[in-house]
């Protein structure tokens, strides 16, 4: 695992869990309001699909030094650390996270992994796996808008393809946006709503400008981000599609 930071407790980032955070590195999008701009900037390096789908992406490195140090951190925390998140960066680029989890879920975890849906493959065979108690998507915009963001906009289908089987057979989920324009508006919330209608959950967050971005001009313009009452109108655009949608 190619392991950017790592966070020893929190008691909001896996619903109704204490838990760790472990941070990788390297991302297939360019979001400009990334808040983990030093994360997504290394970017894992493909090596063709297998049949699983579990190897299909292979990270640009591999630190056992620190998987050792964070194994020995769970095996002392065991009573008291109920869970592991994993967050990027995007997570289903390391080669060996199926080995990680599996690991993990041995020493009693649970685990929540958080990913931008590229990676249905790898999704659906973690599931299969019985590897997974919680899962975030985030949805970045809607399908037109999505090519604004991803750096191959060629897996736009795989996008959709993750939404299905999310809905389909996650043992607990949420959908969630990072809300900023020209990404997210109400007309294009309705389209979001259309894309997870039935959802069990959906979280839309205020982007941040306090806090280093991957575009820092992005910060810049005042337009780009959301007041209360911007916020309260994309709810209620979405409302219609996803009964529970909340502002984080």
């Amino acid at each position: 695992m190619d392991i950017g930071g790592f966070q020893k407790n929190s008691l909001i980032d896996f619903p109704g869990t204490i838990a760790c955070v472990l941070f990788t590195r390297g991302c297939n999008f360019t979001c400009p309001y990334c808040h983990n701009p030093d994360l997504a900037a290394r970017t894992a390096v493909p090596c063709g699909g297998g049949s699983s789908g579990l190897n299909q992406l292979n990270s640009s490195r591999s630190d056992n030094a620190d998987q050792k140090k964070i194994f020995e951190f769970l095996d002392k925390r065991k009573g008291m650390i109920e869970g592991i998140v994993i967050t990027g960066g995007e997570p289903t680029l390391q080669a060996d996270l199926t080995d990680f989890i599996q690991t993990v879920r041995q020493m009693g975890y649970k685990v929540k992994l958080d990913t931008n849906g590229t990676a249905p493959r790898i999704i659906d065979a973690l599931f299969d796996l019985g590897l997974l108690d919680y899962l975030a998507m985030d949805i970045k915009t809607d399908i037109d808008h999505y090519p604004m963001v991803m750096k191959n906009p060629g897996h736009l289908d795989r996008v959709m393809e993750s939404i299905s089987l999310i809905m389909a057979k996650a043992p607990a989920y949420e959908f969630r946006t990072t809300c900023a324009k020209p990404f997210v508006t109400p007309d294009i919330m309705k389209n979001i709503g259309r894309m997870i209608r039935g959802a069990a959950s959906y979280v839309l967050q205020p982007c941040s400008r306090k806090v280093d971005l991957l575009d820092p001009n992005f910060a810049a313009v005042d337009d780009h981000f959301l007041n209360a009452d911007d916020m309260a109108a994309l709810k209620s655009a979405v409302l219609p599609f996803v009964e529970n949608t909340r502002i984080r």
